[in-house]
């Protein structure tokens, strides 16, 4: 070949490789420099504060990471109780966080602590707060048992720390729940520089409130005293000085709440599907939070031990002295068993647990199979006349008489009051209608199920059409009047059909209490949510923000 040629031939190539190099070459510009608009992002004169170095969420205080995914949610296995409440249905749900263990008794009892000095129950104005809070332990009493020695000393005694805290309601658990997500985020804001926190100088009349703190920080300045500026907001930098600038959602700092799980995410954490390969087990097959079809362990150091806390006979909680079957009678220290996959304890025996749901013996899953939750009830802020968010004083403070008469706080002074979703709010839009969704497909007039007939007669009364609703639950009233005397009035209908209402709340798991039916993640129960007992507990949860899984950084390289 002629020289000549070759030589162009090599030229026309590099050419052409920096070509293709300039054209796959990626964009010089820098995080700080916005992709939209070209202008600096953190800039020192003042320019729009983000955190561009956002990893991925930290997990909070007690969690561990639930990788969502897809399951079997229901009970695949013989239905003994013939109640049907939990047919098989194909769900998905959200990556998450879950409590490692149940809420302790040492874990709630910090939470009173807390609460009584900022509420001290010897002040009229604040102790119907701090009472309401206080968990039920007489639950533990028993009209042919002996039970004094865990009403006296289970909830405080230090022999009991490490045990699941019980004679909580549904209630009490949310409002503990937002308790420990105020504290978690206070606490990340003083770390991150941007509050500082003396907690013998906090104000009853101005608890400090995550939601309120995103939308009005500057409300939380309180001064200076002594000289030194107290519960201080803002960032602070190199050199000591304020900046101006509070946290925000773009900062990363402040995180999703804590909460109670919903059903879903409960059953699907119990099953523990991280590094499940069998095909039968994936449809639904798996019957307890470890692998196998029985309570004890087949493992050779541990063989024969019982892999969980529960009643395994009449007159049998715990096995025979000197040889415990399952080394408790009554409940058990958290982590005294194996974890399941996910690294959760206690997810069957030890006590039961509140979830999130509304109970209804029917999952909809027709209409949903996507993190499935009943018990949507949609709020927003309460404004003032002036255009400013409404803050809760001592004297808005709202109180709950509940059927057992027990009053409690259903908001905190310096907290934000929340009011209904309005008409205004839900105009047109097509993925809600009002503010209360739990009787969604289930309790509307459009949706009722009626044991009689399905027909929608617009000329029957009220009274009739009620009578003959599936949840005709007994519409009991309990109130106080001014001197703060129970007034009792009881529903002694002879129509109503059934215990569930929109009160009614799922509880999950078998406890010390149960037999090991009850063992399995799919069964399901409901209690009232404003009562308690010596058998249920709970943990929280957390949602995931960003990316499904942590191995995401993985994936890419």
């Amino acid at each position: 070949m002629d020289m000549k040629k070759v030589v162009s031939l090599k030229v026309l190539l590099v050419l052409a490789l920096a070509v293709v190099s300039t054209g796959c070459k990626k964009s010089s510009s820098s995080k700080n420099s916005s992709r939209a608009t070209g202008w600096q992002i953190n800039s020192r004169d003042g320019g729009f504060q983000y955190n561009t170095n956002f990893q991925e969420q930290e997990t909070a205080p007690g969690l561990v990471f639930i990788e969502g995914g897809t399951f079997t949610k229901g009970r695949v296995q013989d239905d003994v109780m013939h109640d049907w409440n939990n047919s098989p249905n194909q769900q998905h749900v959200q990556s998450f966080y879950m409590d490692e263990t149940e809420v302790t008794n040492l874990m709630y009892v910090e939470y009173l602590d807390y609460m009584k000095k900022l509420y001290p129950p010897d002040d009229d104005l604040y102790k119907e707060i701090y009472n309401g809070i206080l968990p039920d332990t007489l639950v533990w009493r028993n009209r042919l048992g002996f039970n004094e020695v865990m009403t006296e000393n289970y909830l405080r005694h230090p022999a009991y720390a490490e045990y699941p805290v019980v004679g909580v309601s549904w209630i009490q658990a949310v409002e503990y729940a937002n308790w420990r997500s105020d504290r978690v985020t206070e606490l990340s804001l003083q770390k991150n520089g941007y509050r500082d926190i003396n907690l013998t100088e906090a104000d009853p009349e101005n608890y400090f409130s995550t939601n309120r703190y995103q939308i009005d920080p500057s409300t939380y300045d309180n001064g200076d005293t002594d000289g030194r500026r107290r519960n201080r907001n803002v960032k602070v930098d190199a050199d000591g000085n304020e900046t101006g600038i509070y946290a925000s959602k773009e900062t990363g700092v402040i995180g999703p709440k804590y909460r109670l799980p919903t059903e879903t995410e409960w059953e699907y954490a119990a099953l523990g599907l991280s590094e499940l390969r069998s095909y039968n087990l994936y449809r639904g097959r798996k019957k307890y939070p470890w692998d196998g079809q029985y309570t004890r362990s087949g493992k050779r150091k541990t063989r024969g031990d019982q892999l969980a806390n529960f009643k395994q006979g009449k007159g049998d909680y715990g096995g025979i002295a000197g040889w415990s079957d399952d080394g408790a009678d009554i409940t058990n220290a958290v982590k005294s068993y194996s974890p399941n996959d996910y690294g959760l304890y206690d997810m069957a025996g030890n006590v039961a647990e509140w979830v999130a749901d509304v109970y209804r013996p029917i999952i909809d899953d027709e209409f949903n199979d996507f993190n499935y939750y009943r018990g949507n009830v949609y709020t927003k802020n309460a404004i003032n006349e002036d255009g400013t968010i409404k803050v809760v004083t001592s004297d808005d403070i709202v109180y709950d008489t509940l059927s057992n008469g027990k009053i409690v706080a259903r908001n905190l002074p310096g907290e934000i009051a929340q009011i209904p979703l309005d008409e205004n709010d839900t105009y047109l839009r097509t993925n809600f209608d009002r503010s209360n969704h739990i009787n969604f497909r289930d309790g509307d007039r459009r949706s009722s199920r009626y044991f009689e007939s399905f027909n929608d007669d617009e000329t029957e009364s009220s009274e009739d059409a009620e009578t003959r609703k599936m949840y005709n639950s007994p519409k009991h009233s309990v109130t106080r009047d001014s001197l703060g005397n129970l007034i009792r009035e009881y529903d002694k209908g002879n129509n109503r059909t059934s215990l569930i209402n929109d009160e009614v709340r799922v509880y999950k798991g078998g406890s010390w209490k149960d037999r090991e039916y009850w063992l399995d993640p799919a069964q399901r129960r409901y209690f009232p949510q404003d009562m308690a007992t010596d058998y249920i507990g709970f943990r929280c949860a957390m949602s995931r923000v960003g990316s499904k899984s942590k191995a995401k950084d993985k994936r890419k390289n």
